[in-house]
């Protein structure tokens, strides 16, 4: 990898995550790592243009099918993708299906830009994750084989230690907090390439006296009322969080900070 290149355009492929959920701005709308790595390489390049393709609650179809081919015809230097994570929450899922989309969206990025980026997402300690760790791992197997045939790079948030505390995420549980999406800013960042910004981002937060029993019995209760129970919901009818929404920045233009 090129020490410190100069990258003149992005393009980022996904899900919530990517989106950037919840890394929320004053506005309601949302920030989160992609537009902090595009922030980042703007200002080192002036003219850097970003778009930013994601929309909460995607399958690996849908971005297979309403993303990718728009993302390569935009001919970027670099393009990130994160998807399959949401397939394997999903109570059934064909995971050699999965293996085969992601396979396809790969194929048909990586001749269309200069770098493109996969990840094996970052997993919140708590049981949740462990029902579903071997779907996880799976999928993470499968993007270090593509990165490895496609001349991919891999940035692993999976195996940080500080992406797996509890307190880098949402009250949903399902994304990260603000800190969280710096961090795996920064981890890319590192990954393209570009000299360390943090050195420390995969150090785990400093210890804290943990709640007491109550609290968290609180805390679980509401989380159930208000994310898991409409959550359930959603797979049951099958609805989605992003439905009816646009991308986030569907075209290709000058890097705008959203914060400005």
């Amino acid at each position: 990898m090129q020490k410190n290149p100069t990258h003149t355009s992005l393009v980022a492929v996904g899900d919530s995550f990517t989106e950037g959920m919840s890394d929320l701005l004053p506005d309601g709308s949302y920030r989160g790592w992609a537009d902090v790595l595009a922030g980042r390489m703007a200002a080192r390049t002036p003219g850097f243009r970003y778009a930013n393709l994601a929309v909460r609650g995607k399958l690996i179809q849908q971005i297979v099918d309403e993303q990718v081919d728009v993302a390569a015809a935009m001919q970027p230097d670099v393009i990130t993708l994160v998807g399959g994570l949401n397939d394997t929450l999903r109570p059934k899922c064909d995971m050699v299906r999965v293996r085969d989309l992601l396979t396809e969206a790969v194929e048909r990025l990586a001749p269309s830009c200069k770098q493109l980026v996969l990840m094996r997402s970052p997993g919140r300690q708590g049981p949740v994750l462990e029902r579903f760790r071997p779907r996880m791992e799976e999928l993470f197997g499968c993007v270090d084989e593509l990165a490895e045939r496609h001349g991919a790079v891999v940035v692993d948030l999976y195996g940080a230690p500080s992406l797996s505390d509890p307190r880098m995420w949402d009250v949903d549980r399902l994304h990260l907090t603000p800190e969280g999406h710096r961090r795996v800013a920064e981890a890319v960042w590192q990954t393209l390439g570009y000299d360390p910004e943090d050195t420390e981002w995969r150090t785990p937060m400093a210890a804290t006296v943990p709640p007491r029993w109550v609290a968290r019995r609180i805390a679980d209760a509401r989380f159930a009322r208000q994310h898991l129970l409409p959550w359930i919901g959603r797979r049951l009818t099958g609805r989605s969080s992003g439905d009816g929404l646009p991308p986030k920045r569907p075209e290709l233009l000058p890097y705008q900070d959203p914060t400005a």
